[in-house]
């Protein structure tokens, strides 16, 4: 078994698609799997990746939800996954943020995901694949979860950083998904988009160039970032590229603004950073 480097690119999947320790999951759409995927490849629906009970959808799912999906996707402790999604990365990451919960670490990235693959001429198939379901038994490391908890009385603390990677209209409080609009004080605000490359297939933007950015925002990694968006579905891809940059501690806040937003005993903040008021609770 060759030694995976955590970001791929599709020629390097291309020249080891039979490698039997290999077990690709596909987080593209349903649609998307049934027309066109790597040949191999696992589905896993977004929607499996969350609880889906409001007001924090995007929060984990329970821990026998989690053991019946990653049983049935064949996952097993010798597997290296490689996960791919058909927009980006955001469900990818979300994936990869799932495996660091459940103590998987075997894992990369497929840069591009879907599109890169097929836009590359590499094969692709149709029919479904479902393995035998494996026997895997899992516990939650809770080190790479931001709760509420953790963090609310932090958030002066200069070690601590929120990437929030909302579109700057949610972040500024004009775009209310929630009971309340804003974002968490201190926060910054890097639109996950702005991440992805979509003149080259939606593999990342050039990583040197998102380092500088994140340095210019404070997103250091000799800090500890907790990174969300509204479900923690579009901080995947957040979360993903911090991992690719080698950043020690970063944490996923899986309630989201759904959860933050709809509370009434969180400080808000509405407006840019620089000249934002602040709501309290």
């Amino acid at each position: 078994m060759k030694d995976w480097p955590l970001l791929i690119e599709a020629t390097q999947l291309a020249d080891a698609l039979h490698e039997p320790k290999l077990l690709i999951l596909d987080t593209s759409s349903a649609d998307n799997y049934a027309k066109h995927h790597v040949p191999g490849a696992v589905h896993i629906a977004p929607a499996e990746l969350q609880c889906g009970i409001k007001p924090a959808v995007g929060k984990l799912p329970s821990t026998a939800q989690l053991q019946a999906l990653f049983s049935r996707v064949g996952l097993s402790p010798e597997k290296h996954v490689i996960v791919y999604d058909d927009e980006g990365g955001g469900w990818a990451g979300r994936l990869i943020w799932t495996l660091d919960v459940i103590g998987h670490h075997n894992y990369s990235y497929l840069n591009g995901g879907l599109q890169a693959w097929l836009n590359g001429g590499h094969p692709s198939e149709e029919v479904a694949n479902l393995p035998p379901p494996s026997e895997i038994v899992i516990s939650i490391d809770s080190t790479p979860i931001a709760e509420i908890e953790d963090f609310i009385s932090l958030l002066d603390n200069s070690q601590l950083a929120i990437w929030d990677a909302r579109s700057p209209e949610e972040y500024r409080g004009e775009k209310v998904l929630a009971q309340r609009g804003g974002h968490i004080p201190g926060a910054v605000n890097l639109d996950w988009l702005e991440l992805i490359d979509k003149e080259n297939d939606m593999r990342l933007k050039d990583l040197s160039t998102l380092q500088l950015r994140l340095d210019q925002l404070g997103l250091n990694s000799d800090k500890t970032i907790i990174t969300h968006c509204q479900t923690h579905h579009r901080s995947g891809l957040t979360y993903l590229l911090m991992k690719i940059l080698g950043y020690p501690h970063i944490k996923g806040y899986h309630g989201s603004w759904g959860e933050w937003g709809n509370r009434d005993d969180t400080p808000v903040e509405v407006g840019d950073q620089s000249q934002g008021s602040a709501q309290q609770p």
